[in-house]
């Protein structure tokens, strides 16, 4: 129960990672690859974890959140922050509220009215964080991820009692262009973009505020557990995909709130309808994690960007910005949800091309002096995100190449 308790920020990061990237993503390549692209969730978690491990490191050896470290190193670094996160934040967030909505209608009915859902989660989201705040968040998030890692387990399970056909564990490299096309997004995504590890150091910053001798072991190690989840329920949602749905040459969907509605139809038709709400608690836990983390990590981190930039903390800076986010989420909903495609695509093209950004400036960060010498990354660490921001480099040159091509 101790560990439990100072477990946090961890868990909101698993919960917000464990979202599209997963549910969808991880399941198409299952669908599509079987078991082949195992090696590729496994190479971007390694080549990602030292920078998002970067964030709650800075922030306990600090006190301080990475934005703050980011205004240390240069106000235009700050800027350029507070830029990408106000030019993406409104488009990730319509997204994944209404995959939410559209795998809510399927779990609780009601209404089919993905708009409706929508607001309607919207506001239960809302008055979960500005009634209890990050407490009963912290408190939330072990809920939801112990009833998810279950759950998925759980379907998994009756997925492989019920399978009779043998899928091979050779791993693949796909060569067709659309393939590739996938196979980029795929690892773009896993387990998120590389702004969350901000988020990351806001939240151990709030855990620290309400746990007794939180120190840089707890954070690390519940950062690791948190980190850990985003690899099982990745390789969960891939053994789904390749158990029930492989060769099965259904059209799935490019939209991710159809694809949703097709994966739960499939998972029942193939397993059983007795199992339609393990599938569909499953799924509606995945993304509604996602759903309230970043609704509340968004305007905390403008929030926090905004008074240093300015200087001055603006009175209620964080419920102002979450009507900010709340209010664009429902316009582009309610009016531009027939470019919901292309505006997903900018936000998406936006975080493949600043992952190095991102990677470069914390190592830079979290090996200067701003950090004391005992938190400093060692030897090993070091070589590992040095791979890291090559291998990152490599891959926002080879997405621009393949979308232009």
């Amino acid at each position: 129960m101790t560990l439990l308790k100072k477990l946090g920020p961890g868990l909101l990061f698993a919960g917000a990672a464990i979202g599209v990237s997963h549910l969808v993503q991880s399941t198409r390549a299952g669908a599509d690859f079987g078991f082949g692209l195992i090696w590729a969730l496994l190479l971007v978690h390694v080549c990602k974890y030292p920078f998002f491990q970067f964030g709650p490191r800075y922030a306990i050896a600090t006190g301080e959140s990475l934005l703050d470290g980011y205004l240390k190193l240069g106000k235009p670094i700050l800027i350029t922050y507070f830029v990408l996160n106000l030019a993406t934040m409104f488009t990730i967030q319509t997204a994944v509220t209404i995959v939410t909505a559209g795998l809510a209608a399927n779990l609780f009915g009601i209404t089919s009215n993905p708009a409706i859902w929508s607001i309607l989660i919207t506001v239960i989201c809302l008055l979960i964080l500005l009634i209890g705040r990050f407490k009963l968040l912290d408190i939330l998030m072990k809920i939801i991820i112990i009833t998810l890692t279950i759950s998925t387990i759980a379907a998994v399970i009756l997925a492989y009692t019920k399978n009779a056909n043998t899928i091979p564990l050779t791993q693949i490299f796909p060569k067709e262009t659309t393939d590739i096309a996938f196979l980029i997004a795929f690892m773009g995504w896993m387990p998120a973009p590389l702004d969350v590890t901000i988020w990351q150091s806001l939240w151990t910053l709030e855990k620290r505020k309400n746990t007794k001798n939180y120190n840089a072991s707890n954070v690390i190690t519940d950062f690791n557990i948190g980190y850990a989840s985003t690899i099982v329920i990745g390789c969960l949602f891939i053994a789904l995909g390749a158990l029930v749905m492989f060769n099965s040459q259904e059209n799935f969907s490019g939209n991710a709130t159809i694809f949703s509605a097709q994966l739960i139809q499939m998972y029942t038709q193939s397993l059983g309808q007795y199992t339609h709400f393990i599938i569909a608690i499953a799924a509606f836990t995945t993304m509604f994690s996602t759903t309230i983390t970043t609704l509340d990590a968004s305007p905390r981190a403008m929030s926090y960007s905004s008074k240093l930039l300015m200087g001055k903390q603006i009175k209620y800076s964080y419920a102002l910005w979450m009507s900010i986010l709340i209010t664009g989420t429902l316009v582009i909903l309610l009016f531009f949800i027939s470019e919901m495609k292309t505006l997903i695509e900018i936000a998406t093209i936006l975080s493949f091309v600043t992952a190095p950004f991102y990677a470069i400036i914390n190592y830079k960060l979290i090996t200067s002096s701003h950090t004391p010498a005992f938190y400093r990354p060692r030897k090993a660490m070091r070589i590992l995100s040095w791979s890291g921001i090559l291998f990152l480099i490599g891959f926002s040159v080879w997405y621009i190449t393949s979308i232009t091509m």
